[in-house]
């Protein structure tokens, strides 16, 4: 988990709680602060280190270096093989772990993510649910058009990450389907869990910031990336990326309704 100051305290405490009330407890909790905290953050990680003696192991910096830095850092302080990602604002349900888990071993998979809901304010108050591929074979076809996972939702091992490169901080906003492609392209066994396991909280604003002009270079900048590695073919690449330009470019209310109503199942 990456943390940075302009997370609220209560979120960072309600997701880490739900990690803590898992059916499957976790041998580690590796947590980035990126760059400095504010001091009602930095109270929050305080009582759970105190609370859970050991349990915590902390990555820090001087600066925000944003998500991909983070991470990347992040995955190479963690001592075990399987990770499980989450956000500081997100909720992960009880079992999610233990079925994430279950079926990454059950299958010999190297990444597993799962069907996800997205709230403002309580979990059990959904606005949208995901409808993501459930099969290797779809995850693969889809990974050429939108990511394919939630990811806060993955559970990875440690190893194919790191053997692709890790996380790079070169896509922003795209850091998680650039490593998924890359993992995916290098042969990595894939699945998703046809099931809510993780509700992702989102602002009132959260579609007017993947939106407007300026989101367009980041996304020209990743999706020529992938065609240049050659895993987007020419036709694919436009596939991608033309809905993708004007879904940016139209209004943030048709937007909004783009993603709850058409590219999600909005409740």
């Amino acid at each position: 988990m990456s943390v940075y100051s302009k997370e609220r305290a209560a979120y960072l405490h309600e997701s880490l709680t739900s990690i803590l009330n898992q059916t499957v407890f976790p041998a580690e909790i590796v947590l980035v602060k990126d760059g400095p905290l504010t001091e009602e953050l930095e109270a929050v990680i305080n009582s759970f280190i105190y609370q859970h003696e050991g349990l915590f192991r902390l990555v820090e910096y001087p600066e925000n270096k944003g998500l991909g830095y983070a991470l990347a850092q992040g995955v190479s302080a963690c001592n075990n093989e399987i990770i499980v990602r989450m956000d500081s604002d997100d909720y992960a349900f009880p079992s999610r772990v233990e079925k994430q888990l279950s079926l990454m071993l059950n299958k010999k998979l190297d990444m597993v993510g799962s069907q996800v809901t997205e709230f403002i304010d309580n979990p059990d108050n959904p606005i949208s649910k995901s409808a993501l591929p459930t099969t290797p074979d779809e995850i693969r076809s889809y990974s050429k058009k939108r990511n394919p996972f939630r990811h806060p939702s993955m559970v990875l091992k440690r190893t194919r990450v790191l053997a692709v490169g890790n996380y790079s901080s070169d896509f922003l906003y795209f850091e998680d389907w650039d490593l998924f492609n890359r993992m995916l392209a290098a042969g990595c066994k894939a699945d998703n869990i046809d099931e809510i396991l993780v509700a992702m909280r989102v602002s009132p604003d959260y579609y007017n910031r993947r939106g407007g002009v300026s989101y367009i270079p980041h996304i020209w900048k990743f999706k020529t990336t992938q065609l240049k590695r050659g895993y987007f073919t020419f036709g694919e690449f436009l596939i991608s990326t033309i809905p993708h330009v004007v879904v940016c470019l139209v209004p943030n209310s048709v937007r909004s309704f783009i993603y709850t109503r058409l590219l999600r199942r909005g409740n």
